[in-house]
């Protein structure tokens, strides 16, 4: 969730928009030099900003900002060189900048985008992204995701589509380009990975064009359009499937089987810590991903000791609810009882709708701000859903146009656990990560920037909090349901230790597939997909349970200092009211909170 875009928006090489659209345009203007350390840091933030929107302008449509719907992002070696020597100079910026010559206000932003900053260059840097083959959000799933965010609603914005699909040819080729570099460096992907990412092009390469996802905006008739441009429109995208989307397509297909393929590291060497520099790198990530300087080992004990609490409490609950004392066959039940498991994708689907209505209706008892945008429960696609997670939430876009969604994934329903459905609405949408994301959207008088990116322990942290916390809103529909909350706890505490372990310890694939089997009730196809998740994206996963363990600790100490002034609204809006900091900046809020109620009998 919330993960910052890593290339550089493509600045040439575009086609003109053909006749049937009127050509528009648009112009900037500096921003004179600030005066004092706060202007200064105002227009740096800003500058930050507009940088980063241009640098990436698939996440700038993805939040509803449209001026930069015709470009992909530059992942050249000459955009990637740009992005990080502007990277660069604004940080050396952002630190010549005086903290002590700040307020509280302003000393939070400029953490923020050291903080930001940091971690974009830790993962330009480190430059997983040229030679990882990611079968979850890889170009042959992330080209074909974007329809889903990019309505047409105008002549403009049906070029502005029109000459992104074009360009993803020339991205797909200079993603090829980068994996060959790499080979050629020694720095190759896992091969059970590559194998998911050929069989996806494969599937993509057996249907129509029109049955791609791309193609989809042609089934919104648009009749307030003349029918010639209506026609232009048709014609113009379809060409720009046929002639540059599929060609492209399948030369990154055959090159996958016939270059990396032979040349992929097997499943005994998924992790970093076999791939030069890796470890180093590993260490960097885990920073950008927690905002706390933890070692691996450390991160490794605190999973262990989780994993080995959580599961005495499912020895509780499941002899309370199952009848058996034994953790294996608990586990072995929960995944073998076809009673528990959902039977059509309209079940999966019903169930995450009326888990979100209920926490939805709960929440004005336990929050004190609430935000404006609502969310929806939305499937995901054919192109995705195979090798895709078991859910994921998208944001909804500022300017009202497109509300917060839940996407889940109904594929192969059977397999799909009906005591888990509620945590994962919970996590998901509300009060998880809808309600805090859309919060930090629709918050006033802090840094643009602030509204939209931030730490991963932060995000996700909160998203957890938020599956314990619906146990105390009373929104688990029954026991079996605080097993499944019991089993996504377990979830994340595992993967303190497998992404540690498959990155820095050695460990293999098989290792950390079987670590997940033994602590979780988890189907294993889901097992699967999430260990080559943290495979592809090294360090993310030990942002979950950090984030949740702080909040709780800080939780706690509010109500012991606080004792019988503790509110529990006021704590969760101390929490959400600058975004997604650091955890040392939340510290700071919670401390800020602790000052005012203790100051206010």
């Amino acid at each position: 969730m919330m993960i910052v875009l890593a290339a550089l928006a493509a600045g040439s090489g575009l086609s003109g928009r053909e006749q049937w659209l009127a050509p528009t345009g648009g112009s900037g203007a500096g921003t004179p030099a600030a005066a004092d350390p706060a202007s200064a840091l105002a227009r740096l933030a800003q500058e930050f900003w507009d940088g980063h929107l241009d640098a990436h302008p698939v996440h700038a449509t993805f939040i509803g900002l449209r001026r930069y719907d015709a470009r992909l992002d530059d992942i050249t070696p000459a955009g990637r060189a740009r992005n990080q020597a502007r990277l660069e100079d604004l940080l050396r910026r952002a630190r010549l900048i005086s903290e002590k010559d700040l307020g509280p206000a302003d000393r939070l932003t400029r953490s923020a985008l050291i903080t930001e900053i940091e971690g974009q260059l830790a993962g330009l840097e480190c430059g997983i992204d040229l030679w990882a083959v990611d079968p979850l959000e890889g170009p042959q799933v992330s080209l074909f995701n974007i329809e889903a965010f990019q309505p047409v609603r105008s002549f403009e914005e049906g070029g502005a589509m029109v000459e992104r699909w074009r360009a993803m040819g020339p991205y797909l080729d200079a993603h090829v380009a980068n994996l060959r570099r790499s080979l050629a460096e020694g720095k190759a992907a896992v091969r059970d990975l590559v194998v998911k990412a050929i069989d996806e092009i494969e599937e993509l390469r057996a249907r129509p064009d029109a049955e791609w996802a791309l193609l989809k905006p042609l089934e919104t008739p648009h009749p307030d359009w003349p029918e010639a441009r209506r026609a232009g429109f048709r014609k113009d995208l379809t060409r720009a499937v046929a002639e540059s989307v599929r060609p492209a397509l399948e030369r990154y297909g055959r090159f996958l089987k016939e270059e990396v393929l032979p040349r992929a590291r097997p499943q005994e060497r998924a992790g970093l810590i076999n791939v030069s520099g890796g470890l180093d790198c590993y260490r960097r990530l885990i920073r950008l991903h927690t905002s706390l300087d933890l070692t691996p080992d450390e991160i490794h004990q605190t999973g262990l000791d989780e994993v080995a609490r959580i599961n005495r409490e499912m020895d509780v609950l499941g002899k309370k609810v199952l009848g058996l004392g034994d953790r294996k066959e608990i586990l072995r039940r929960l995944r073998t009882d076809p009673a528990l498991y959902f039977k059509t994708r309209d079940e999966v689907a019903a169930k995450a709708e009326s888990a979100l209505a209920r926490a939805g209706a709960a929440i004005p008892a336990w929050f004190g701000r609430l935000p404006r945008a609502g969310c929806e429960v939305i499937r995901l696609e054919p192109h995705e859903e195979k090798n895709s997670t078991i859910a994921y939430y998208r944001e909804p876009a500022p300017d009202g146009s497109r509300p917060g969604r839940y996407y889940i994934n109904t594929y192969a329903p059977e397999t799909r656990p009906r005591y888990e459905a509620e945590a994962l609405a919970y996590h998901e949408s509300i009060p998880g990560h809808h309600l805090q994301i859309a919060i930090a959207q629709e918050l006033t008088g802090i840094a643009e920037f602030r509204k939209f990116t931030g730490v991963t322990a932060f995000v996700e942290g909160w998203a957890l909090y938020t599956e314990r916390l619906a146990d105390e809103m009373g929104l688990y529909s029954a026991d079996l349901d605080r097993i499944g909350m019991l089993s996504y706890d377990a979830w994340r505490a595992c993967r303190l230790v497998v992404d540690t372990g498959l990155h820095a310890k050695g460990w293999t694939r098989r290792q950390a597939i079987d670590f997940m089997l033994a602590n979780t009730a988890l189907a294993e196809n889901n097992i699967v997909n999430e260990v080559d998740r943290y495979i592809s994206w090294p360090g993310q996963a030990v942002a979950y349970k950090t984030g949740q363990l702080e909040i709780l600790r800080l939780r706690e100490e509010a109500k012991r200092r606080l004792g019988g002034r503790f509110d529990i609204k006021a704590f969760h809006d101390a929490v959400l009211e600058n975004g997604a900091v650091a955890l040392a900046s939340l510290r700071q809020a919670v401390e800020e909170y602790i000052r005012r109620a203790s100051a206010h009998p």
